[in-house]
């Protein structure tokens, strides 16, 4: 499906963390076709390359390797990004792990990883760029949350705690870095159908139930995401900060 096509997407360079696979994947693809600079960032370098390597000719991209959790590796791998494509306009906070667990089995190191894991970086990445954003008059931050702590889901508080800060995280930013015309708002997915969805959660009974609940009665995919995703990125949304939009198919 022919998605909308945003003028003052081309030739920006945006930064997509967990972009090798999934919804990241997606996101990469569709600001490449915007004609944008796309860097991303993942610790899965086959995934990546595989990425890369089906790209269209042409494309202007840049791929680092880096474990988030790593604050000093991915500060190196933004700056590789910036060295390579140029100062940094566009971010999209996208990396993250839901792993599910249960109480009893977390530890006090299992629930800092999972904070590294699926918040902490989200911060850091927009700390690095925030200077190239004031600089160039002004930028663009989305970071994905989750509507998982909304829906009240089970088995993985570590995951549902840090997604819902991720929507703190998001006001927090909006009000500080709104004088330098940095928008920040984040997208909260449902399910949507990846390969590693597919491979792990879903279930015939799941997909019943999902399919119950959802207004909308198909499975929901990356690209799904990756179109808002666009939409919050482009100036066409200029007068839009502070906000958290869900894209779930109406499961909320």
């Amino acid at each position: 499906m022919q998605g909308a096509s945003y003028p003052s997407l081309k030739d920006r360079t945006v930064l997509v963390t967990g972009g090798g696979s999934g919804i990241g994947e997606a996101i990469v693809r569709q600001f490449i076709g915007q004609g944008a600079r796309v860097g991303f960032i993942d610790i899965d370098t086959a995934a990546s390359q595989q990425l890369l390597a089906t790209l269209p000719a042409g494309a202007t991209v840049h791929f680092e390797h880096a474990d988030l959790r790593d604050i000093a590796a991915l500060r190196r791998a933004i700056a590789g990004i910036r060295e390579t494509l140029g100062p940094i306009t566009i971010l999209v906070n996208n990396a993250a792990r839901d792993d599910r667990h249960a109480i009893a089995d977390v530890t006090p190191e299992y629930w800092d990883e999972r904070f590294a894991v699926n918040l902490k970086h989200q911060f850091f990445s927009a700390q690095a760029v925030a200077p190239d954003m004031a600089q160039a008059g002004g930028g663009s931050i989305v970071n994905i949350g989750s509507v998982s702590w909304v829906i009240g889901q089970g088995n993985m508080p570590c995951y549902t705690t840090a997604k819902s800060a991720v929507q703190g995280l998001t006001r927090a930013l909006a009000r500080d870095l709104g004088p330098s015309n940095v928008r920040v708002n984040s997208i909260l997915p449902g399910w949507i159908m990846t390969q590693r969805q597919l491979d792990h959660w879903l279930t015939p009974e799941a997909e019943a139930e999902l399919m119950q609940r959802q207004c909308i009665k198909r499975k929901l995919t990356p690209d799904d995401i990756a179109r808002v995703v666009l939409f919050y990125a482009a100036d066409d949304s200029g007068a839009c900060t502070n906000q958290n939009y869900i894209v779930d198919g109406g499961w909320v």
